[in-house]
This record gives C-alpha cells, sequence and structure tokens, in this order.
C-alpha cells in the first residue's frame, strides 16, 4: 500500500478551507501560513469544520498575525471565542501567541518537539502544524484518520486501546515527498468520503485495496469502548436585571471550567442540588423551565431566578445595556439569558 492513489484524488477532491493552500498552489512553491494552521487546528479540537470556518475568519480579521494575537486584550478573545466552546484553549491561545512573540521572535518553530512546549499544543497538534504548515513527514492521526486506518487494514481491535497500532499504519502510508498534502488528504478522505455512517467506497481512491470494504465490515469499524454514563450535575444560576437594561454579570475564575469567561452569578454545579447564596438581597423569583446542557464529562440542569433591581442600591457592578453583548458569553450562560427572558 502506498498514498498515491490518494494523493491523486486530493489534487482533485481537496476541500477549499480559508486555512488551507491548495495542491496546485503547495506545488508551485507556497506553504500555508503556520500561524493560521495552528490557529486552525486549535479552533478544531473537539469541534467540526463547518462551526470554526466563521471563527477562524473572525479571529484572522482581529488579529491576522500571531504578534497581532499576542497583543490582544485577553476579554477580546474570550468574548469572540464565546460559543465555540472548551474554553481552556481560547487561555492556551494566548498564552502560545505570546511564548512564540517573547521567546520565538514570532516566528513558529518547525521542530515538532520545541511545539510540543508550548501552552495548548499536544502530539498531534505538533505534528498538525510540522506536516502541513512545514511539509515535514510527520504522522498526523485524528478520528478521521484512525476510521480510514481502521477499515484500510479491517483492524477490529477497539480504540482508544487501538490508537498506537492505528498511528503506526498511519505512519507506513505517510508521504516522504508530499507529506502535508498527504495528512490533509487522509483527513478529507475520512470527512467526506469515508464517513463514520454510510461510506462511500465506490468513491474511494483506496477502493481496491481496502481490506475491510472486501470483508464487507467497513461500517462496523472502527471499534470502541463503551463510553461510560455521564453523570448529571445541578446547580441554580441568578439573572439580575435593571430598568434601564443593565445586567449583573461576573467573570469566571481564570482556572476551572469556563474560565475567566463572563457569565452569571450562581452556585457551584454539583452532584446534588447545592444550597446557593444570591449575589445580593432582592424580590428573586424563580423563572419557568430550567437550563439542559451537556459538557464533555457531564450534563448540567440548572434552575434560574430572576430580579429586577435599582443598582443604586447594591454595590455591585453592573453591565450597561449598550455594553451588553449575549454573544460575548459561552453557550450555557446564553441559554440562562433565554429562559430569564421569558420571565419577562
Amino acid at each position: 500500500m502506498n498514498s498515491t492513489e490518494l494523493l491523486i484524488w486530493y489534487d482533485v477532491h481537496a476541500r477549499k478551507l480559508p486555512w488551507r493552500v491548495s495542491p496546485a498552489a503547495r506545488a508551485a512553491g507556497q506553504l500555508p501560513d503556520p500561524y493560521r494552521i495552528w490557529l486552525s487546528e486549535i479552533m478544531l479540537q473537539q469541534t467540526t469544520v463547518a462551526a470554526v470556518k466563521a471563527y477562524f475568519l473572525k479571529f484572522t480579521a482581529a488579529w491576522p498575525t500571531v504578534v497581532d494575537l499576542a497583543a490582544a486584550e485577553d476579554a477580546d478573545v474570550m468574548a469572540a471565542w464565546a460559543g465555540l466552546g472548551y474554553y481552556a484553549r481560547a487561555r492556551n491561545l494566548l498564552k502560545c501567541a505570546r511564548v512564540i512573540v517573547a521567546e520565538h521572535g514570532g516566528k513558529f518553530p518547525a521542530d515538532r518537539a520545541v511545539l510540543q512546549n508550548l501552552p495548548g499544543i499536544g502530539p498531534y497538534t505538533s505534528a498538525a502544524i510540522v506536516a502541513i504548515a512545514f511539509d515535514h513527514a510527520e504522522t498526523v492521526v485524528d478520528g478521521n484518520v484512525e476510521r480510514v486506518m481502521a477499515r484500510l487494514f479491517d483492524l477490529h481491535a477497539p480504540l482508544p486501546k487501538s490508537k498506537s497500532e492505528l498511528t503506526s499504519l498511519a505512519t507506513s502510508l505517510t508521504s516522504q515527498s508530499r507529506p502535508g498534502d498527504y495528512a490533509q488528504a487522509v483527513m478529507d478522505l475520512g470527512a467526506t468520503i469515508c464517513t463514520p455512517k454510510s461510506p462511500r467506497c465506490a468513491l474511494c481512491p483506496w477502493h481496491d485495496i481496502c481490506v475491510a470494504r472486501k470483508a464487507g465490515t467497513a461500517v462496523e469499524l472502527p471499534r470502541k469502548l463503551p463510553k461510560l454514563k455521564k453523570p448529571m450535575r445541578f446547580g441554580t444560576a441568578y439573572v439580575a436585571r435593571c430598568s434601564d437594561g443593565a445586567v449583573l454579570l461576573e467573570q469566571r475564575p481564570e482556572c476551572g471550567l469556563l474560565g475567566g469567561m463572563l457569565g452569571w452569578p450562581g452556585s457551584e454545579w454539583r452532584e446534588t442540588l447545592p444550597d446557593a447564596i444570591p449575589p445580593m438581597q432582592a424580590d428573586w423569583a424563580e423563572a419557568p423551565g430550567e437550563v439542559r446542557h451537556t459538557f464533555t464529562h457531564f450534563h448540567l440542569r440548572l434552575r434560574v431566578m430572576v430580579a429586577t433591581v435599582d443598582s443604586h442600591q447594591t454595590n455591585q457592578t453592573f453591565t450597561a445595556a449598550e455594553d451588553f453583548r449575549l454573544a460575548d458569553l459561552p453557550t450555557v450562560m446564553r441559554k440562562i439569558w433565554s429562559v430569564a427572558a421569558a420571565e419577562t
């Protein structure tokens, strides 16, 4: 087996993505901007291409270079990230940009080991950057690649136990002459042809050599160990509003879930509904309905308490109506606002 058929297919069918340099342009000697590859790869962690495109364009319009991003205000970056989820990525994005400017002169290292010492960059992201941006022969393995390899070689050992074997198989096929294109090609193949359900095997460039297709087992692969059931957590959120439209927001601690993001005051989130202390004395009323949200490791249910207050009678700092932008809040906080707004 080799990558020749895949690269021929990719030259014709490569997806057009805002961070990507086309195969033709790469053949003419153009390499992608490492900053754009890094930014896209961080955004794509646990997130779909469709969801990332608009965020990527917004970020690169506001901060076209890593130097621009490093100089950005934390609050502006966190607000721009709002809704994309997994907010530790945004915090590490800023940390990484500032290290690159301070310690590497604003240039991304082409060395995978050096990259992996930077905030937020792990084995997969470092491999992706050096392969795609610098055309080094590194093996890039994401969920799409794992699926393609499991089917191509008819590997039935379940994930995540089979990760190392799937990586070895992917390494055996990595192109030495076009590693950047190969890395993107095999991911495109998994995203558009060798899909989780109903793979379009007749259109696959590896149709003739795919062992699982011949065995009739492609749709069963890759196998995965059963997922553990996510626990449920409960909490209370408080939405205080003034007659002039001002609202009470707080910035969450830097560490922990939704770290550094704006949100509504509230209780901790626990497996039983914890006691809650309102942020101020007011005539609090429980809004009808509740907020339901799912994070990576747990489900969340929140009751929402609403009050209309006079900001002059509290020692709290309110956000003026003209400064309140719902889009700056993470998704769960937007859901809280929707429940609270239905109360009025």
